[in-house]
């Protein structure tokens, strides 16, 4: 078996000083017993061992991205992912050409099942069913009707590989198409939308059950028209993604989505670019040109596209910023999502669950990432 020892190990409320024993892919037992002269020893030297953190919502980083329909772009997407801590994840499409969303998905089909480095759980279709008011980054030319039969061509034939799916609900068919994919057991999250409050609830009554990084590219909370954010707060059902950059929300207005919606609904997503981790410059998003400037990437109407930012980073903002215990802020980025996209036995050290698991210190730097019992990244080597 594989151990890892004096850590202080993150758990769903607490963290103690135990020791994580794994067998093949999954966490059997965390308790004082030393491990024997048989197991394979990790020492975590004093840092934090916490469960792997699952973003269901990025499009790419290290000068890749989704779209490119690219397998080996894709596995550097995979390793590039376990330096932030995140050891599974959802590839997400943008709102392009049927044929382009085609060769992405095909291409994320390929490579599932064999990452070189963080698991693609699936895949999150940002679009092409958006609102143009509220298209933020997406390309209007390519919005199309919400229809089952859009979804499908869509998809491709892999309709079992779409976990989460970005949507407007206000729009014609929308909620027939919601309540279908709900029932294929595809979470629908309300964003890039002009919804009204009224629309927002219908869609969670339809199946939603979610808001796609809350606050941005939706209808705001005004006195009297709540909008999506108010709906999502007001509705005790749907999760909130949060792009917790500093830069798509200041901190203030996330700690009050966090009062309203509670520390069991709040996740933390990336919406990371292609451009994340790269030098300052000019990049591509959906077949648009973007520019990296002063830590945030732009259209060139300045119109702010998806972060540069990775897990870590945003847990450790949640840790500064939204007045949480570390537990929490882990929660935030691994149990949540995985309950959000109905992943069992992922997101928590706890028996019986799968052994993605991550070293980091006080400043959330990651140092080592096992996916599924194995060392996939281990800093320095």
């Amino acid at each position: 078996m594989l151990c890892i020892t004096n850590g202080n190990v993150i758990l769903e409320r607490e963290i103690v000083h135990k020791n994580v024993y794994m067998d093949g892919e999954i966490i059997v037992k965390i308790s004082d017993e030393a491990p024997s002269v048989h197991d394979q020893v990790i020492d975590a030297k004093g840092r934090y061992v916490s469960p792997g953190f699952i973003d269901v919502h990025t499009h790419g980083r290290k000068g890749c991205d989704t779209m490119d329909g690219d397998v080996e772009k894709l596995k550097v997407i995979s390793k590039e992912n376990l330096t932030t801590g995140c050891t599974s994840y959802l590839p997400t499409t943008m709102t392009m050409q049927k044929e382009d969303v085609n060769k992405a998905i095909d291409a994320v089909a390929a490579l599932k099942g064999n990452e070189p480095g963080a698991k693609i759980l699936g895949v999150h279709m940002e679009g092409p069913f958006v609102s143009e008011k509220y298209k933020g980054a997406q390309d209007a030319k390519n919005i199309i009707p919400s229809t089952v039969e859009n979804f499908q061509a869509l998809a491709h034939g892999h309709e079992d590989l779409i976990r989460k799916i970005t949507l407007a609900p206000e729009s014609a068919g929308a909620l027939d198409l919601i309540a279908y994919l709900a029932k294929q057991g595809i979470s629908v999250s309300v964003g890039h939308s002009n919804a009204t409050y009224d629309e927002a609830i219908a869609a969670f009554d339809a199946g939603a059950n979610s808001t796609t990084h809350t606050y941005n590219a939706m209808t705001p909370l005004d006195k009297r028209k709540p909008g999506i954010v108010g709906a999502v707060m007001d509705d005790p059902r749907p999760y909130a993604e949060l792009i917790l950059d500093g830069k798509h929300v200041y901190y203030p207005a996330a700690r009050i989505l966090l009062k309203m919606v509670g520390k069991e609904r709040l996740i933390l997503i990336t919406d990371s670019l292609e451009c994340t981790g790269m030098p300052l410059g000019q990049y591509e998003l959906g077949g648009q040109p973007i520019w990296v400037e002063e830590g945030r990437a732009v259209l060139n109407d300045g119109t702010i596209a998806g972060s540069i930012a990775g897990m870590n980073e945003v847990v450790r903002h949640a840790f500064e910023h939204l007045n949480v215990s570390l537990p929490e802020a882990v929660n935030f980025a691994s149990r949540n999502p995985a309950k959000s996209i109905h992943e069992e036995h992922l997101g928590l050290i706890r028996e019986g669950y799968k052994a993605d698991l991550i070293l980091f210190d006080d400043q959330i730097d990651v140092s080592m990432a096992i996916v599924r019992g194995q060392i996939k990244y281990n800093k320095g080597e």
